[in-house]
């Protein structure tokens, strides 16, 4: 879910300021209070700009005539998980096609149409000139208060920039698209560029923000980054709010799937971490009786495909937790961990629950390589990957269960 924290520094905008309001990355721009359409804030920000609707576009439905695209999330749909990651920053975002009843490219708005339009133009220099701005906008979860988080180009660099996944609803089976935009590196966008590109009074590069014209000219995106400066994260930030039952169901489903027998926890927490790491290779359980401080272990290519580079292996050890939430893994279990790591491997830590405070500033402050997958990573992970549901989370574990891997 995307939440965007605020702190009494965070720039504001009030509704009746909108029509003047310049475009600043992580700004908030306030709704109306009136109750009804009229008080979202992006039609007043942005001119010419759809009142409604997570994809909206100014001037028309196509690449010749739209002059502005504003994608906007509320981040709350658990099922289509639009995510911005500030430390890359990617922001995926799913597209219009959430219910069956209509193929890829033919909904309502033609959102998903005009994706696949976007991803074909970015190859190609002409192409490029044709794709309007694209301006991300999240919801802060104040009433229609929004939050701007930059300008956008489509992701055609990274693997995966646009996929068409497949999602089934009460047994239906339908397609959607993932998309991935890069956010530029841009602290601010011009609003009179913006207006005049609306309205088409001038040319796309003429004031144009930096690393936009950059990016038209050669297709080579300079992303905003902003690596996080608190390098230990709270429990609360490791589980999901109470609120989120979903999430809450599928962390309970997973524990109730291994309740008769925690080590069965090892064989899900390793599929878990292939789903992130698709390049692990080797990846092993090991016994009970001999496990060695270690409940499983494998290896980790860097450096892409053998097609794409002469990579090399990095070895993992791995520790998977099956904790209840109000039972956090403290330094005992981290110790064991980082215990058993030799020169250049790398650590795995997942738990259903969390690192205890203590353990975590531990492992962070002394640099010790662990990669921590927590309680809520893990819902993250696998809502990404179509499994929601405890039906689906059931299928899928047993699935891994009597696999012939269990027998390691």
């Amino acid at each position: 879910m995307i939440v965007t924290v605020t702190s009494p520094e965070t720039k504001r905008f009030r509704f009746n300021e909108l029509e003047e309001a310049p475009l600043i990355v992580d700004a908030i721009y306030e709704g109306g209070v009136k109750g009804n359409i009229g008080d979202d804030p992006i039609s007043k920000l942005i001119p010419g700009c759809e009142n409604q609707g997570g994809f909206r576009m100014a001037g028309g439905r196509d690449l010749q005539r739209c002059t502005a695209l504003v994608i906007t999330s509320s981040g709350a749909d658990p099922d289509w998980p639009d995510r911005l990651d500030p430390e890359t920053g990617i922001f995926t975002y799913y597209g219009d096609n959430k219910r069956p009843g209509c193929a890829l490219h033919e909904t309502a708005k033609g959102g998903n149409k005009m994706l696949n339009l976007l991803f074909e133009a970015a190859h190609s220099s002409g192409g490029r000139k044709l794709i309007p701005p694209v301006l991300i906008f999240v919801n802060t979860g104040a009433g229609r208060d929004v939050s701007f988080k930059g300008i956008a180009v489509p992701d055609v660099v990274n693997d995966g920039g646009l996929v068409a996944i497949w999602r089934q609803t009460h047994g239906f089976r339908f397609q959607n698209y993932r998309a991935q935009f890069v956010i530029l590196d841009t602290r601010e966008v011009c609003k009179k560029w913006l207006c005049k590109i609306i309205k088409r009074d001038a040319c796309k590069q003429i004031g144009a923000p930096d690393s936009w014209s950059k990016w038209i000219k050669n297709g080579k995106p300079k992303a905003l980054l902003a690596p996080k400066t608190v390098r230990h994260r709270s429990k609360d930030q490791q589980i999901p709010p109470t609120t989120d039952k979903q999430s809450l169901q599928i962390l309970k489903t997973i524990l109730d799937a291994v309740d008769h027998d925690p080590c069965d926890f090892e064989f899900i927490a390793a599929e878990i971490f292939k789903m992130v790491e698709p390049r692990v290779f080797d990846i092993e359980i090991t016994r009970k009786t001999a496990d060695g401080g270690r409940d499983a272990y494998g290896r980790l290519r860097l450096g892409g495909g053998d097609d794409e580079s002469d990579g090399i292996f990095v070895d993992f050890a791995m520790e998977a937790k099956a904790f209840s939430f109000g039972n956090g893994v403290g330094v005992k279990e981290t110790s064991r961990l980082i215990s058993r790591l030799r020169h250049r491997q790398l650590g795995v830590l997942i738990t259903t629950s969390y690192v205890a405070s203590q353990a975590y500033k531990e492992l962070r402050n002394d640099n010790h390589p662990v990669v921590i997958i927590s309680g809520g990573d893990i819902c993250k992970i696998l809502k990404r990957r179509g499994l929601s549901s405890p039906e689906a989370i059931s299928r899928w574990i047993s699935t891994i269960l009597s696999s012939g891997a269990r027998s390691s």
